[in-house]
This record gives structure tokens, sequence and C-alpha cells, in this order.
């Protein structure tokens, strides 16, 4: 199964890591996917932060 990776100094995707593991975001399934890695990063941190607040305020 081919994982693709997305490098985040050059922002683009790569089939199978190519790079050195600390630029790299990944593994995706797909290339739209690792082409959407910082999209989807975001989203994710957003989401962790508001659960974060949740448990703090109880």
């Amino acid at each position: 199964m081919t994982e693709f990776w997305f490098n985040t100094y050059t922002h683009q995707v790569e089939e199978g890591p190519q790079s050195d593991y600390r630029k790299l975001l990944g593994p995706y399934a797909t290339r739209e996917e690792a082409q959407n890695a910082l999209r989807i990063a975001a989203e994710r941190t957003r989401k962790w932060d508001e659960e974060d607040r949740a448990f703090e305020e109880g």
C-alpha cells in the first residue's frame, strides 16, 4: 500500500517518505489527503484545543 507524505519545507507531496522525517507530515492514504495536510493539522489542533478548554472548565 502506497503512503503519501507532505513535505513542510517544499510543500510538495511525496509518494513514500523521501525526505527527512522531521520535514514530513503523514502518512496519508491518498495524495489528496497529503495535499491538505496543513488544513487537516490545523483543524485537528483547533478541535484538541476546544476539548482541552472544555475539560479544564469542567
